[in-house]
């Protein structure tokens, strides 16, 4: 019974079954002041900067040791903070899933299985869902260009569900 039950609680496999959706919408631009008649003068003589969001990468998902479907983009917003950005995404639910930005490159194939167990990579949080639209901030010393892909990466059997090849834009 006991052996049973620590199973039960690695395994975890009522998660297969369970369903968690998220939908979050990109962050949107800090709101500033409305700009003064000087501001506005100054404003119309001078080229103005990107005021939203910007996608400097991207790619879709490939499974690995799940099914795993959805794109991923890497964006910049208007304050230069990056984040994450998983869309349509739609994978199995299991014990212990995080999102990682790595510096290794996407393997098909091999289920999964010691595809990012090398190199660089930074965990940026559990995953919210294992469904829809999310969104996952990057630490501020966090160089964004040192980082070519994203993993579904289930910590407790250090596996992949699914990766993307990240390719600039």
């Amino acid at each position: 019974m006991v052996a049973a039950g620590v199973g039960l609680y690695w395994f975890q496999p009522w998660k297969l079954w369970q369903d968690e959706t998220v939908r979050e919408s990109l962050p949107a631009a800090p709101s500033a002041p409305a700009p003064s008649a000087a501001d506005r003068e100054t404003a119309s003589a001078t080229p103005s900067a990107q005021a939203g969001p910007r996608t400097l990468a991207g790619g879709d998902l490939i499974s690995h040791e799940h099914a795993t479907s959805g794109t991923v983009r890497l964006v910049r917003l208007a304050d230069g903070s990056h984040v994450v950005r998983l869309e349509d995404l739609d994978t199995s639910n299991g014990p212990d899933l995080h999102v990682w930005l790595t510096d290794a490159p996407v393997e098909e194939g091999r289920a999964g299985w010691g595809v990012f167990d090398d190199g660089e990579y930074v965990s940026l949080g559990r995953l919210k869902g294992n469904k829809g639209d999310q969104n996952y901030a990057l630490p501020d010393d966090v160089d964004p260009d040192a980082f070519t892909s994203v993993s579904i990466w289930c910590d407790r059997f250090d596996v992949s569900f699914g990766a993307a090849e990240l390719e600039r834009v």
